[in-house]
């Protein structure tokens, strides 16, 4: 069934989109989209706008903007993403595209087909794209894996193209899990476990690495959970962390026994590779 969304258009100095973006993941909006005037983001239908209106008016307070709403049909979303998603290259590990574009052939060792809809993850966001950078050299092959906040389900679809032994992609949101499933069966990956739910939903299992592209709100109530849920010498990657959150990010790490063994830092934003003793 098609779902209705709403589109706040954030009207600002493209210099703050990035953490306008931080402040706005704590809310209930399920996708963003960057352009080079303004930052869109997507509210589904059954929430009223204006109940968003005390946290915008604060968050203006901080960073100023211009905002626009407008009602986005379930049936124009997809002709919305074909017309902005262009393919990405992350060096020549990974090639991200989607199935109206040309495929990279020899350019990338890997190339994964995504269809984003309503999900967020197709590598254009520095987040994403850091995360997949630093999958290169993680030891994934054979590993049990964890794709926390799995969005299109790109990065489980990465880890079993990697060589996992067994992935689990869980998210909370009933649509990106719909999407994530068929960008699953659209690469060729069956080996992915799509579980839709919170981290409750896989308390027990025991994983070599967690990948965790996910809000830093999240990010700081999980870190404890996910020690419990690692094996030793296991590996935390995370990101959607702002570069002015990382004290706060590590210093919770650290408190719930992580090291951290390696910063990345794009734009704004940075992701931090842990290590479980």
């Amino acid at each position: 069934m098609a779902i209705d969304y709403y589109a706040f258009h954030f009207i600002l100095d493209p210099s703050l989109q990035e953490p306008l973006l931080g402040l706005l993941s704590e809310l209930p909006f399920e996708s963003f989209e960057e352009t080079e005037d303004r930052l869109l983001a997507y509210l589904p239908a059954t929430v009223a706008p204006e109940s968003l209106t005390p946290e915008l008016e604060s968050i203006k307070e901080q960073i100023p903007f211009q905002l626009s709403i407008e009602l986005v049909p379930g049936q124009n979303w997809n002709e919305i993403w074909e017309s902005n998603f262009s393919p990405i290259q992350v060096g020549s590990f990974c090639g991200i595209r989607a199935e109206f574009h040309p495929s990279f052939g020899s350019e990338v060792r890997h190339e994964l087909c995504i269809q984003p809809r309503m999900a967020f993850g197709t590598g254009h966001h520095e987040t994403t794209y850091m995360m997949i950078e630093t999958m290169e050299t993680l030891p994934l092959s054979n590993a049990d894996v964890l794709d926390y906040g799995a969005g299109t389900g790109i990065l489980a679809i990465l880890a079993a193209r990697l060589g996992a032994r067994s992935v689990d992609a869980l998210e909370i949101e009933a649509i990106a899990c719909e999407n994530a499933r068929e960008n699953c069966q659209a690469n060729d990956t069956g080996l992915v476990n799509v579980v839709e739910g919170t981290l409750e939903k896989v308390l027990g299992r025991q994983y070599d690495i967690v990948l965790a592209n996910i809000n830093r709100h999240v990010l700081l109530e999980s870190f404890a959970p996910l020690y419990g849920m690692l094996r030793p010498g296991g590996i935390l990657l995370i990101s959607g962390i702002l570069s002015t959150d990382r004290e706060i990010v590590e210093d919770a790490s650290l408190a719930a026994g992580f090291q951290t063994t390696q910063i990345r830092a794009k734009g704004q934003w940075i992701a931090v590779q842990l290590h479980r003793n």
